[in-house]
């Protein structure tokens, strides 16, 4: 439990709502972007079903055109977030919508979708709206000027167990001898300037070195009142760098924006909003019945510590099984390609027929059967389905070989087992997921 009373100390709101509203913009143009850039096309209305995490399947119903309305309900809810409209009703309806199509599908899994479902819940129990907002304007609530600090540094932690579990995760020989990195630049090659650079050695490992350095340092260079600005200007290039070299959606932008945090308030509050108030006077007093907040707020650590650290109980690499690798951190850490193709066979064990999934399903989630165990054996489940409704017992075995980091295909899945008739284990190692001959 946390026993130190600084949580509860009173503090200037503006950086809060500041973030509040640089966060719902970043919403709203996640919920709008995705339409607009083709991804909820490609991955929810033009498909006939989803790789949904295990145990959501319920989620199925939103596949199809109806995906359009939810992700332009989250642009709306984004930008109602943003200008304080309504505030409870819209990070909450948002929260909800967002689990949603984040457990609906993962194909395209990316950390920042994981990320942006935390501060969502987050925000759903901190008064954001208080302040600069059109809840006070119209008389909803009522305007304040300070809020508890845990309600800004709760953010600020979460960042640094980010930042930190993703410096960790890249200490493995992958990375550090720039295999994995200079796989990521070779596809490069046609960018300018980082193409001419792409396939050099100094430049490689300044990639891969410069993350380490980066994720493990930046948080408290921000924290730290001297080195602010510095470890500002260098985020600002680092993120801008992912941004356009890697592509890799709106996490860069998440974590510049919520720099608003680590300044002074004072900073913060003249540079929003041109209106300074004197912070010498805020009331440091320590509400009563603090108890189950700092509770809440351990428990809640405790499990952002956990989730990353949970690899570390199965045998063998995450990189390679993926069991435990979603939920960590690790990213951008291994490349992958492989194949599949399934046996289905009748109950005296003849083959019936070959699938190829590549031949049936939409090609990106295709690739990704051979190299992610857990949703070959969900399309293993689906073609069991399939052969039930024709009143067919069968057995469905997997034929899945991958490549981790340039290394020779192996495979990765036993053949030999019926993955129709195993249960999925969340919470230990399936044994007909293979070990790679080359990683412990």
């Amino acid at each position: 439990m946390i026993n130190s009373n600084f949580l509860f100390q009173k503090r200037d709101i503006a950086p809060l709502a500041v973030y509040r509203i640089l966060m719902g913009t970043l919403m709203a143009a996640e919920g709008f972007g995705a339409i607009l850039t083709g991804w909820v096309r490609r991955n929810y209305v033009e498909a006939d079903f989803t790789f949904n995490f295990i145990g959501f399947d319920f989620l199925q119903i939103i596949v199809g055109p109806q995906a359009y309305a939810i992700y332009a309900t989250l642009g709306v809810l984004g930008v109602a977030v943003a200008l304080g409209y309504r505030y409870r009703l819209a990070i909450l309806a948002y929260t909800v919508l967002w689990a949603a199509v984040y457990l609906g599908q993962k194909t395209s899994y990316n950390n920042h979708y994981y990320l942006l479902l935390i501060m969502c819940g987050i925000f759903c129990f901190l008064p954001a709206h208080k302040f600069a907002s059109l809840d006070v304007k119209q008389g909803r609530v009522e305007k304040t000027i300070t809020t508890p600090y845990w309600h800004i540094w709760i953010f600020k932690i979460l960042l640094l167990i980010v930042y930190t579990f993703a410096s960790l995760a890249k200490i493995y020989p992958d990375w550090l001898d720039g295999t994995t990195v200079g796989i990521f630049l070779s596809s490069k090659a046609d960018m300018p300037v980082i193409g001419l650079l792409s396939d050099s050695d100094w430049f490689i490992y300044l990639i891969a070195y410069g993350g380490i350095f980066f994720d493990l340092l930046v948080i408290p260079a921000l924290w730290w009142k001297p080195t602010r600005k510095l470890a500002f200007g260098v985020s600002i290039f680092f993120h801008l760098f992912n941004s356009i070299v890697f592509k890799i959606g709106i996490f860069p932008y998440m974590m510049l924006i919520a720099s608003v945090l680590f300044f002074d308030a004072k900073t913060i509050r003249k540079l929003f909003f041109r209106n300074a108030i004197n912070t010498d006077e805020l009331s440091m007093a320590v509400p009563i019945r603090t108890g189950i907040t700092k509770w809440t707020i351990g428990l809640f650590l405790t499990l952002m510590l956990a989730l990353p650290i949970r690899h570390f109980f199965y045998p063998g690499s995450s990189h390679w099984t993926e069991e435990a690798h979603r939920l960590s951190w690790h990213m951008m850490l291994r490349s992958k390609w492989g194949t599949i193709y399934y046996e289905v066979k009748d109950e005296e064990g003849k083959v019936i027929e070959r699938v190829y999934p590549s031949n049936r399903i939409w090609d990106k989630r295709a690739r990704k059967l051979a190299t992610r165990p857990d949703m070959a054996w969900q399309y293993a489940q689906r073609l069991s389905a399939e052969y039930r409704d024709k009143n067919m017992n069968v057995t469905v075995h997997a034929h899945a070989a991958a490549s981790l980091n340039g290394r020779p295909v192996a495979p990765i899945i036993d053949p030999n087992v019926d993955l129709a008739s195993v249960e999925w284990s969340h919470f230990k190692h399936s044994d007909w997921i293979l070990p790679h001959p080359d990683l412990d």
